[in-house]
């Protein structure tokens, strides 16, 4: 089906999707509170809030931001509000303050960004973690998807992984978005495909998003010893693992959530992009959206966030 999407279709696309990120950032969270057990979550039980987000949520506000102004990311720009709205108790990794400090200070982004691990640049899930609602935001072009994808992870991940998480989520996104707008679900083994072919094909990402299509139906212990889920906190061990889970329960919310958690690792991380693009195609407060009571207990976004 070929259609237009026009500017507040493209917003409202992205802040479902926001709603599921920061929703599974915030609730994934809580689950590093000890005496926290997945069980309770899959028994229902959910934890008191309300659930603060992480520099994930904070982040991909600013992405969003950043297209309603524009509709586009300019990356000296989008360097800078990383930077101007850091708070580094929201859980930032010591490698991100360091990198957005710089650019805080002057540096110009690139030059910070390739710092990074003695030149190597960041791999690190950042990139991707962010990154969905601007995947939703372009549901009508995976092409737009990916270069602007490309182009908001560059300005902290000068690494080819980190900057292929970015990619694989915002395709995945705006997948399922898309098919949301056409009435469909898109068979879970086409949208990996989907995810897989925008990739450079020389990354572990798109290695291990190939690998996910087999694993499609199997147990979640296999899955995670098979993708990871996070722990390490690269794009190489997290991403394929997230498109996994979303591709499985893209009709879902709940379910991809539970399974973030249950797998456990960086769960925040985890749940916050698997959320991101299930909420993409789900909505909020529908059958298998966002529940209504788990976005009231979220923390709310900030107020810059609009």
């Amino acid at each position: 089906m070929t259609f237009t999407l026009y500017p507040d279709t493209r917003l409202a696309l992205a802040r479902d999707s926001l709603a599921g990120l920061s929703v599974g950032d915030a609730l994934g969270s809580q689950f590093f509170v000890p005496g926290r057990k997945p069980a309770d979550l899959a028994a229902g039980r959910l934890p008191p809030p309300p659930w603060q987000w992480t520099d994930d949520t904070e982040m991909a506000c600013s992405v969003l931001a950043a297209l309603a102004d524009t509709g586009r990311i300019d990356r000296d720009a989008l360097a800078l509000a990383f930077a101007e709205r850091c708070e580094p108790y929201r859980g930032y990794g010591p490698g991100a303050v360091r990198i957005l400090r710089l650019i805080r200070s002057g540096t110009p982004w690139p030059v910070a960004a390739a710092s990074a691990f003695d030149g190597q640049g960041s791999c690190g899930n950042g990139a991707a973690m962010r990154v969905g609602p601007l995947g939703a935001y372009f549901a009508d072009s995976t092409s737009r998807a990916t270069a602007q994808a490309r182009a908001s992870a560059e300005v902290t991940h000068a690494h080819p992984e980190g900057v292929a998480g970015a990619v694989a989520v915002a395709v995945a996104a705006s997948l399922a978005a898309r098919a949301r707008l056409d009435g469909s679900r898109p068979d879970p083994a086409r949208l990996l495909a989907g995810v897989a072919a925008a990739l450079d094909p020389a990354t572990e990402v798109h290695r291990g998003v190939r690998g996910a299509v087999r694993l499609l139906g199997r147990p979640l212990p296999e899955v995670v010893a098979a993708l990871g889920n996070g722990a390490r906190v690269t794009a190489q061990d997290t991403v394929a693992f997230t498109c996994w889970v979303a591709a499985t329960h893209l009709a879902d919310y709940p379910a991809a959530v539970r399974a973030c958690v249950e797998a456990g690792g960086d769960v925040d991380t985890t749940a916050a992009i698997a959320g991101a693009v299930v909420a993409a195609h789900t909505g909020v407060g529908t059958v298998g959206g966002v529940p209504a009571d788990w976005l009231s207990a979220r923390e709310p976004l900030p107020a810059w966030a609009g």
